[in-house]
């Protein structure tokens, strides 16, 4: 496959990289300084979303879970009146200690971050559990009175890493350059990075970057790109759901495919 991507607004630089880093151990810690009384910046947390999945460019949000203790869990399980947003303000609160002058809230699932350079962190409590398919966590959601979810981050990761290593770096070119395309030309559209990633893996099939060697059998311009519009055009236009990679969960697109549709024309251009 031959395609002409502008990687300069697709590559997180390293002056990122180093802030992220530095901020995902502070968060790290305050989590385990409240929750498990220890000073470790490294235990209990994770990369998870775009930049666990190896898909974030430089302006994606960065998601990270937290572990915690399986008593906090049992203590708010048993909260008459939404014990699931009590924890989210606890959680809120410990890493408030560490930024008091940040933009820190409770929203849904996640306490957000909002730094004053504009980076943002969405930070997810997470207890460990075990499933068919390895580890999963659940997690709480304040939504309709409050429940617990669960996600399987690690077995999506290890799914794109998979997929992008035999597509020779196809799938992750493909998605970051699909969320360039969303923030630079349709910034008031909905677009999530799950959606995207979830669709390039089950769309690209067996494509995948050719090697200098196979220059030769390179597809013409433009097939590419259609191969993916053909696949949202006969296999998701009319669905509202969509299975994400390796954990198989299911995916809601009513909101997203709208963006989709346009990204996925602007590309075909």
């Amino acid at each position: 496959m031959s395609y002409n991507v502008k990687k300069h607004g697709e590559v997180i630089s390293t002056d990122i990289r180093t802030s992220i880093s530095t901020r995902y151990k502070a968060v790290t810690k305050a989590i385990n300084r409240e929750f498990w009384d220890s000073q470790s910046d490294k235990e209990h947390s994770l990369y998870v979303g775009s930049y666990g999945r190896g898909t974030a460019i430089n302006t994606s949000d960065v998601d990270i879970l937290v572990e915690l203790p399986e008593d906090e869990y049992n203590r708010h399980n048993v909260y008459k009146g939404n014990g699931q947003s009590r924890l989210l303000q606890a959680v809120r609160e410990a890493i408030l200690n560490t930024y008091p002058r940040s933009d820190v809230r409770a929203d849904g699932q996640v306490v957000k971050i909002a730094f004053s350079d504009g980076m943002k962190f969405e930070i997810l409590p997470a207890f460990v559990t075990c499933g068919w398919n390895g580890i999963i966590y659940k997690y709480p959601d304040t939504n309709m009175g409050g429940n617990w979810r669960s996600t399987n981050p690690k077995a999506e990761q290890d799914a794109m890493r998979d997929k992008n290593k035999s597509s020779n770096g196809l799938l992750f070119d493909t998605c970051k350059h699909m969320r360039y395309i969303r923030d630079n030309y349709f910034k008031s559209y909905h677009l999530s990075g799950i959606v995207i990633d979830s669709f390039v893996y089950a769309a690209i099939k067996n494509w995948r970057w050719t090697t200098p060697e196979e220059s030769s059998s390179a597809a013409e311009p433009g097939e590419y790109e259609k191969l993916l519009y053909d696949y949202y055009l006969y296999n998701l236009r009319f669905s509202n759901t969509i299975n994400a990679p390796g954990s198989n969960d299911y995916v809601d697109v009513s909101s997203s495919k709208d963006c989709l549709e346009k990204v996925l024309l602007k590309m075909c251009k």
